[in-house]
């Protein structure tokens, strides 16, 4: 399957479901588009609003602050759980003493943290930013560390037989072995990054998306719910594309997969 075969099948997914959407709540098709269009608005006035939003310009700012606290929070939670995987994967015996304290921090609820976070940083960025590090960081650390631990030991063995250096195993060895694995967390790091942001917006702050939603809500006007939501997806999309990009530019050497046809 070519690559614009494969675009042209998921816009045509996305364009059934918004055309699903706009039978229901615009048309008689599914019941009384009424009491639809209060619950769900309609993908044209969200489409509308978004529209207004970017115009007017008043999206701007609010994207700019998530933005802000989602990158803040990828990137230190990324490499706090890159360095920190890679020592615990290297030293087995530091791993095992703070195993069952690492297991009861990642099980910990990340939310209960964040009026504690607000307490302790205020309503600036950097609470939104530190719940977003207690998101990133444990995903990170345990696809990393799992990496490290899978390496390959022929490989392994042959490198020491060559007289490799640690520095030289951590670059040849330890290091390729884990960017698979590091890599494909960090796609789903990336959306934690946002969610910790958002969700600390929407307990408390004067500004980003998950600000703008909370106003939304608050007064009932679903389509501005909706089109925050909208929002957020496509800038989740954007950041994820520009990680992808990144990974095609280091995992170069590694095999692409091929797309199945039926």
């Amino acid at each position: 399957m070519t690559r614009p075969v494969l675009i042209l099948l998921q816009v045509s997914v996305a364009v059934v479901g918004l055309v699903i959407w706009h039978l229901f709540t615009a048309t008689h098709l599914f019941g009384n588009p009424a009491n639809a269009k209060f619950f769900f608005a309609t993908p044209i006035d969200v489409g509308a609003r978004i529209v207004e939003w970017f115009v007017s310009g008043s999206i701007w700012y609010h994207l700019y602050i998530t933005l802000a606290e989602s990158t803040l929070a990828f990137v230190i939670g990324s490499l706090g759980g890159v360095a920190i995987g890679f020592w615990f994967a290297r030293k087995p015996l530091l791993a095992m003493v703070f195993d069952p304290y690492v297991k009861a921090a990642n099980a910990l609820p990340r939310v209960v943290l964040a009026p504690i976070f607000a307490l302790w940083l205020g309503l600036g960025i950097w609470s939104k930013v530190a719940l977003g590090v207690t998101l990133v960081f444990f995903i990170v650390f345990f696809n990393v560390y799992q990496g490290v631990k899978e390496v390959n030991q022929t490989v392994l063995s042959n490198a020491r037989m060559l007289g490799m250096s640690e520095r030289q195993l951590l670059r040849h060895v330890y290091l390729p072995s884990a960017l698979s694995w590091m890599f494909s967390s960090l796609h789903t790091a990336v959306g934690f990054a946002v969610v910790g942001a958002v969700v600390g917006e929407y307990l408390g702050s004067s500004a980003g998306l998950g600000y703008l939603i909370q106003q939304a809500e608050g007064v009932f006007d679903v389509t501005g719910v909706f089109a925050g939501m909208f929002v957020l997806m496509g800038f989740v999309l954007v950041i994820d594309w520009l990680v992808t990009l990144v990974e095609e530019r280091l995992l170069v050497w590694r095999p692409q997969a091929q797309v199945a046809t039926a």
